[in-house]
């Protein structure tokens, strides 16, 4: 079987009730990401940093990057969610954003420090949460899509897997 390398562990997919034990592991997978992601990129050098995790790909620097980028503006959707009623969030060009001198030149140590403290921050918000708070939702005009936020958790910690799982899977093919 061929591995897509776009999707290591496969797209995120949940169509079943949302149980508070699921919610926990989802959120107990938000706490772990930055030490998983801090694990998958250490000890690369530059140009390791600077190798795409699959052709015509972003680079694990980018990778690692994009998590900060999409991370912070999750936290940024749950908090709306949970402080108005259905907001219409922003959506961003993660694709330009990737581009940017910051994702593509920064060192890698300024996201996973982001990441961090963001998901600390993130956590103590998720745990504070409530079934009504779940239920709250935000409505994304680029998919067209209202969405819970019991299902952006799972979407998120999904998100973060798949993103570390990028930059391991590479190293296992290059034999780092």
């Amino acid at each position: 079987m061929i591995q897509d390398l776009r999707y290591p562990i496969g797209q995120f997919e949940h169509e079943d009730e949302i149980t508070p034990q699921r919610r926990q592991e989802w959120i107990t997978e938000i706490s772990s990401l930055p030490t998983k992601l801090a694990s998958a990129l250490e000890g690369l050098g530059k140009d390791q940093l600077n190798t795409p995790y699959r052709p015509d790909g972003w680079t694990i620097r980018q990778v690692a990057h994009h998590i900060a980028d999409s991370h912070l503006n999750s936290f940024t959707r749950f908090k709306l969610a949970l402080t108005e009623e259905q907001p219409t969030i922003r959506p961003y060009y993660e694709d330009r954003w990737a581009l940017l001198d910051d994702t593509t030149k920064a060192p890698v140590e300024l996201s996973t420090t982001l990441i961090a403290a963001l998901h600390e921050r993130w956590v103590m918000l998720l745990r504070s949460m409530s079934e009504q708070d779940y239920a709250r939702t935000f409505y994304h005009p680029g998919s067209k899509l209202t969405i819970r936020l019991d299902y952006a958790l799972g979407s998120y910690a999904w998100h973060g897997r798949h993103h570390v799982a990028h930059i391991t899977s590479l190293r296992k093919r290059m034999g780092w």
